[in-house]
């Protein structure tokens, strides 16, 4: 929703291959089909990423490594803000992992 699916359909409209990461697979691919209906791109993916999760970032980045042959854009548009306090599985503070270190090990990831 919001600056991130108006910048995917932007780049769907400009014919780019165009990944979703998104965090539940119903919004996402309905964002997907939403985006394939508007702009008659069938290059429209979703792929599933919680950037509040270093192991779904690993392993989204391994993913889009295998399986694409190249990568010219990212936007990291991922956040959360007033959340309660709380620690993810991983030992992080969940905003900040959100926020901060998802994106950022996700960026240096995909830099290859």
């Amino acid at each position: 929703a919001g600056i991130g699916k108006c910048v995917a359909t932007d780049l769907a409209r400009r014919n780019a291959r165009t990944i979703l990461a998104c965090r539940s697979r119903e919004r996402g691919q309905a964002a997907v089909e939403e985006i394939r209906a508007a702009t008659g791109n069938p290059a429209v993916v979703l792929r599933l990423l919680d950037t509040s999760s270093m192991a779904s970032v690993r392993a989204f980045a391994s993913a889009v490594l295998r399986e694409e042959s190249r990568l010219d854009v990212l936007v990291n548009n991922a956040g959360v803000t007033g959340l309660p306090f709380a620690v993810t599985s991983e030992g992080l503070e969940r905003t900040f992992a959100t926020n901060y270190l998802g994106p950022f090990l996700l960026t240096n990831l995909l830099l290859g």
